[in-house]
């Protein structure tokens, strides 16, 4: 009755719901309880979180965040308030593959084999090229994923789909990341990554190509699905007026939200980089060069 005195008069909503006019009143003269007090207070931390996530958590995240802060909380009861709050967050929507392949350029085995872990960083890389609509046209943006974080090391976009965007994201996580000999670099068959420039310079870095089988958009999941993040929390609630826009816009999603601040349910509710700090302060100083970037 409460939330619906504006559109209905009170003596209207006794007589629907039988109960009596003086009941209502008497139980809206009483002061609110402890646990409604403590849920408005709750409430008010859930906006606050879920503004800081821009919009995009949904409960599970919100709830892990809050843990974090010191709030006490039960992940029922975050998820409870947020809906009668009408809180939540961005929906993703199904991955699009993009890339096509070329028949006449050599394809690599499948050396990852939906082998998703990894046991440090620069063990195992994923790469793939999504499109970005705007009123101008497409923005192509091809990323490097690594797997040991989830943390997209390399990226690039450019209006055209030419085995140069795909290099110069390359180019980039080189030169973040410095990997050792023995990485594994998995791709689709698209005819970016099969060209003699690519494979070229994964041989020169030392470099391990591995590729997956025609059309089997499971056997890179994890990069389709940051994809799916990309697109549900950013892509689909902008409209961009030029690529210019969409890549700026892009570059504070993947290096300001996604990399640094975004909790991923695969690592334990961390983001990639507070994951990879946490296995340099308790394991590895070698990664020091990793965290640097």
């Amino acid at each position: 009755m409460e939330d619906h005195r504006e559109m209905f008069s009170v003596t209207l909503m006794s007589t629907a719901l039988e109960v009596s006019r003086s009941g209502y009143y008497a139980w809206r003269g009483r002061p609110p309880s402890a646990r409604e007090m403590a849920n408005q207070e709750l409430v008010e931390d859930i906006k606050a979180v879920h503004k800081d996530s821009r919009e995009v958590y949904g409960s599970p995240r919100v709830y892990w965040e809050l843990k974090a802060r010191g709030v006490l909380c039960s992940r029922n009861r975050v998820a409870r308030l947020m809906r009668l709050n009408h809180i939540q967050g961005k929906h993703r929507r199904r991955y699009k593959v993009t890339t096509k392949a070329n028949g006449a350029h050599p394809v690599a085995p499948n050396l990852l084999k939906r082998d998703f872990t990894a046991t440090r960083p620069n063990e195992k890389w994923l790469a793939d090229i999504s499109y970005i609509p705007t009123y101008e046209g497409w923005l192509y943006l091809a990323v490097l994923l690594d797997l040991y974080a989830r943390r997209v090391v390399g990226w690039a976009m450019s209006s055209r789909m030419s085995v140069q965007l795909p290099l110069d994201a390359l180019h980039m996580a080189i030169q973040r990341r410095h990997p050792g000999p023995g990485l594994i670099h998995h791709s689709d068959r698209g005819s970016q990554y099969t060209s003699v420039e690519y494979q070229r310079m994964l041989k020169r870095y030392g470099i391990q190509a591995s590729m997956s089988s025609t059309g089997n958009c499971y056997d890179n999941a994890p990069v389709e699905s940051f994809f799916g993040t990309l697109k549900g929390e950013c892509v689909d609630h902008q409209q961009y007026q030029s690529r210019a826009e969409a890549k700026v816009s892009i570059f504070d999603y993947i290096e300001i939200f996604y990399n640094r601040q975004r909790l991923h349910s695969t690592l334990g509710y961390v983001s990639p980089l507070a994951y990879e700090q946490a296995a340099y302060q308790q394991h590895e100083p070698s990664l020091t060069l990793c965290l640097q970037n």
